[in-house]
């Protein structure tokens, strides 16, 4: 193991998917910022809809992180064609 890994609280387990339900939104979820009062309801959301892409932020550049994957889901949700393979790219700087 590289003394330059990233521990599991240096780091934000999040996922991409799009609902279930007639509207077919894509969200994201940050599972590992959810607390007792909205972690069951955001585990049931993601795992009843689509997956389109899941990983971890780090720490350090989370909110970076965030607004990248806030656009993606704005263009998604707009109606662009974007591929998995396009989010990936523009995280990769953030993702630990």
């Amino acid at each position: 193991m590289s003394t330059q890994a990233i521990r599991d609280s240096d780091k934000v387990m999040f996922e991409v998917y799009r609902e279930g339900h007639y509207n077919r939104t894509f969200r994201v979820v940050y599972f590992t910022e959810l607390n007792d009062h909205n972690r069951e309801q955001e585990f049931n959301r993601a795992l009843a809809g689509e997956h389109f892409f899941d990983g971890f932020l780090a720490a350090s550049t989370k909110e970076q992180g965030k607004e990248v994957i806030a656009a993606f889901l704005r263009r998604l949700n707009a109606g662009e064609g974007l591929e998995v393979d396009a989010l990936r790219a523009a995280l990769t700087e953030f993702l630990a």
